[in-house]
């Protein structure tokens, strides 16, 4: 996955992957957990190219690793509601 500039180019790949995953025979549970390793991938590596991204790791890094499951889980419901 490539990285992207706007945050409908980002959840576009996201549900892209998850889709995959979900044929592939991943379960909810499996993509939120992954979800989790990208989110803290991301995080220290990757440097936000849209404020949308920007947002979502500053929210990461203040966040413990409940509040980060919840923020995965939160972000694959979303991705999953509107692709």
């Amino acid at each position: 996955m490539g990285l992207t500039n706007t945050f409908d180019q980002f959840t576009d790949q996201l549900a892209t992957a998850m889709k995959t995953a979900q044929h592939m025979g991943m379960s909810q549970q499996d993509i939120v957990a992954n979800a989790e390793r990208v989110g803290d991938w991301l995080a220290q590596e990757v440097s936000p190219q849209s404020p949308e991204q920007r947002l979502l790791k500053e929210m990461w890094n203040a966040s413990n690793n409940q509040e980060q499951q919840t923020i995965a889980g939160v972000l694959v419901k979303m991705v999953q509601q509107h692709h």
